[in-house]
């Protein structure tokens, strides 16, 4: 069993969580043009194989492995600050290299290969940085309630960096040119960079009140970062925690790349209509973060058994969709694929933004100054999850159409593991205990659909 107590403050207001979530947003903007503009680029306009973006973006992942050393240092420092604006230098910079290394390509080869590579790696470095650093600086200073409601935010906030900048971007890049891509992606950068410094500007206090309170022999960051990164590993709820953080997020993140090809080879849905499809997938998502954000608001004396509820609900209506996608897929040409697609985006929404929440709360229990390497620790294990699950689910599909040539199937199985996934993310999610913030005692998570019943005894959550 896992059991969490928070240490959060009175805090910041929902302006400085407005703010913060604008860093967020200029985050969202530089990755979503290296990771989806760059990529159809490479493919499209330069007829590139598809695994040398694949490749390129999976180091942007795998770089994110140093998320615990870079929480670590600003848990060292006592600031977030440093590392947010620092961060945010980098992945600007990485950006633009990356965009110039796609301009490089087609006349110097490997020269662009190597650029665009160091660029994503930047990208990577950058965006651990500045991500890790805010989770932690919010982790700290917003007042428990409002954690789940403040995570949904800054999350809302990133996904229309996507929106926007994919729009605006878009419009500018046409017609493509090498010189419109620079112009673009520096432009982009240069905003994000500007923002982050405006926003930032005075949210952080100077001087952190548990610094003085611990002395110097027992102050967490005279340890070593092996050592420092063993004691979180041995607490059970980080260890716990970060299992559930690896296994939700390989099943949310394999669906990403194989969705619309299931929608176009077994639906007959066109290029368009499978655009369309992922669109009322993200509204799905947005309902979700929304209605889990609402509720942990209206009900903050119930916040910590809905914030459960949302986790291991939505990841056990994570695997009923993804099963009724390969029911459809095997039965019915006329399946409302839509509204499948739609619960689906729903079911994520709400578990993500929940498990995002839980990860602000827990990173606040037990030792004092230890916020940065635990949302590092979770933020490696997302990003390795990621890194795997995009790769898995397409090899997965390729695989089973080989030796089964039927893509129904095919999807239904890679579709029917995620599903499989998702159930054991919500048997773990049955063993994470987050302090009651309503009124200070421990909270349990009741079954499925008792939500409004009494808190089930401890001894029958063991």
């Amino acid at each position: 069993m896992i059991t969490a107590s928070n240490t959060g403050t009175a805090g910041l207001s929902w302006w400085h969580i407005i703010r913060l979530g604008l860093i967020q947003t200029s985050l969202g903007g530089i990755v979503v043009l290296t990771t989806s503009t760059l990529n159809r680029i490479m493919v499209v306009e330069l007829a590139l194989a598809a695994t040398i973006p694949g490749f390129l973006v999976t180091i942007h992942h795998v770089v994110q492995l140093a998320r615990p050393r870079i929480g670590y240092g600003s848990d060292v420092g006592g600031r977030r600050t440093p590392w947010i604006i620092g961060g945010m230098f980098i992945l600007g910079l990485g950006g633009v290299l990356a965009a110039l290394g796609t301009t490089l390509i087609p006349s110097q080869y490997w020269l662009g290969m190597s650029a665009s590579a160091l660029g994503f790696f930047a990208i990577g470095v950058g965006t651990g940085a500045t991500g890790t650093s805010l989770l932690a600086l919010l982790a700290k200073h917003v007042a428990p309630e409002r954690k789940p409601a403040a995570a949904a935010l800054v999350w809302f906030m990133m996904i229309i960096g996507f929106a926007v900048t994919a729009g605006v971007a878009g419009h500018f890049l046409d017609p493509y040119s090498p010189e419109r891509l620079m112009t673009v992606t520096a432009t982009v950068s240069i905003i994000a960079i500007m923002v982050t410094l405006v926003v930032i500007r005075g949210i952080e206090p100077r001087a952190q009140p548990d610094a003085a309170a611990v002395s110097d022999e027992t102050s967490p960051e005279k340890g070593a970062f092996s050592a420092a990164l063993a004691e979180v590993w041995q607490d059970p709820q980080a260890k716990v925690f970060t299992i559930f953080v690896f296994v939700s997020m390989l099943a949310y993140s394999a669906q990403d790349l194989i969705l619309e090809p299931f929608a176009g080879l077994v639906f007959g849905r066109t290029p368009g209509e499978s655009t369309q499809l992922a669109g009322v997938q993200h509204g799905g998502v947005l309902l979700g973060m929304a209605a889990m954000a609402i509720s942990t608001l209206l009900f903050k004396s119930r916040g910590a058994v809905l914030l459960r509820f949302w986790i291991r609900g939505g990841c056990l209506l994570s695997a009923v969709a993804l099963f009724l996608l390969c029911w459809g897929g095997l039965t019915s040409p006329t399946w409302s694929l839509e509204a499948n697609v739609f619960l689906l985006g729903t079911a994520n929404g709400g578990f993500a933004v929940a498990a995002i929440g839980a990860m602000m709360v827990l990173a606040s229990a037990g030792q004092q100054k230890r916020e940065g390497i635990r949302m590092g620790l979770w933020g490696a294990a997302q990003a390795i999850a990621f890194a795997l699950g995009g790769f898995l689910g397409t090899v997965a599909v390729d695989v089973t159409r080989y030796w089964l040539n039927d893509p129904a199937i095919s999807y239904g199985l890679v579709f029917a593991c995620e599903g499989v996934l998702f159930l054991v993310a919500a048997s773990l999610a049955r063993h994470i205990h987050i302090a009651n913030w309503g009124g200070g005692q421990r909270d349990h998570l009741p079954s499925f659909g008792d939500i409004a019943l009494a808190d089930a005894g401890e001894g029958g959550m063991r």
